[in-house]
């Protein structure tokens, strides 16, 4: 995808808007052509170990009796209540239907669609929370400081059988090309303050997991810094795809660093939409050229695409 300037920015979404359903029509395409179901890749995970998309950039890892999760985000703000600036704290019901086990949370950064759920389940869980300044002080807004532990960057932290390495990363600039949205540090001190916009974006994270043999990263937001990035293979990169036309060769970094297996983009659905409805597809996310730019970016690459709760394993 072409990095645009900002009116290339501006020209983009007004073309987007004027063809929307066709663009709807061709993503929905793009996924089910790369559905994992459709063509599993063998090999891509050992026996035993599951990942499960929860929608958003929101993972479930499973071994060895061990469930990981990666921005879990269950309770899906209405875009009314972010435009009205309305005051949302997790949503119980949401996250009681559909919430897995925990034995660990990690937080790549704390915007609502990230980490509002977090609190709710490790609360719900009394697991702990691994992110930054940012995720300790909204887990001590909900009274479970004691569950959070500040990470720092490159250590390797040991959760069960998964070892866990925290990457420093960048967030897109999604307004227009110029700047992150509710960027900087979350500082909000009282819970009937947080609205959406509270949930400021804080340290950015990707997230490295070692596991039964192979490694996952998980590059939630659709910017980077290439010298942080671990340099060799990756066997599955989680690729977050929202945002990523804000960022200058965004794919060919990302790709061209981590050199991956396999690839299961994520953050390409509606977030503002109930995970009882059927799935949408953010603004302008164009998963059908995400699918060219990864042929371009690296040739042969699989991309295969979960449905939300689907599980990928090993196939049998």
């Amino acid at each position: 995808m072409r990095t645009f300037t900002t009116i290339g920015h501006v020209a983009s979404a007004l073309a987007y808007a004027a063809r929307r359903g066709a663009r709807v029509r061709a993503d929905e395409a793009a996924v089910a052509d790369a559905a994992w179901a459709r063509a599993p890749v063998p090999g891509a995970l050992p026996p035993g170990l599951e990942l499960e998309w929860l929608g958003t950039s929101g993972f479930r890892l499973s071994y060895d009796g061990w469930d990981l999760l990666i921005d879990p985000y269950l309770s899906r703000v209405p875009l009314s209540d972010l435009a009205r600036r309305r005051v949302r704290l997790p949503r119980y019901d949401a996250i009681a239907a559909r919430a897995p086990r925990a034995r660990a949370i990690l937080v790549g950064h704390t915007h609502f669609d990230h980490a509002m759920d977090a609190p709710a389940i490790a609360g719900a869980l009394g697991c702990p929370v691994y992110g930054g300044r940012s995720l300790v002080q909204l887990m001590t807004l909900h009274g479970l400081g004691a569950q959070a532990v500040e990470v720092t960057a490159h250590r390797t932290y040991d959760v069960g059988p998964f070892a866990v390495t925290f990457v420093p990363s960048r967030h897109s600039k999604l307004a227009l090309g110029l700047w992150t949205p509710m960027d900087g540090e979350l500082t909000c001190e009282h819970l009937d303050a947080l609205t959406p916009q509270a949930y400021r974006c804080g340290q950015v994270w990707g997230l490295h997991v070692a596991v039964a043999g192979v490694t996952l990263y998980h590059q939630g937001s659709c910017d980077l810094i290439d010298d942080e990035l671990p340099r060799g293979d990756v066997d599955v990169l989680l690729a977050g795809i929202a945002g990523r036309r804000f960022t200058p060769r965004y794919l060919p970094r990302l790709l061209g660093r981590l050199r991956p297996r396999l690839i299961v983009p994520h953050h390409y659905d509606d977030f503002f939409r109930p995970l009882d409805a059927p799935m949408g597809f953010s603004l302008n996310v164009n998963v059908e050229s995400f699918l060219h730019e990864v042929h371009a970016a690296a040739p042969g690459t699989p991309v295969r695409a979960l449905a939300i709760g689907e599980v990928m394993r090993a196939p049998r």
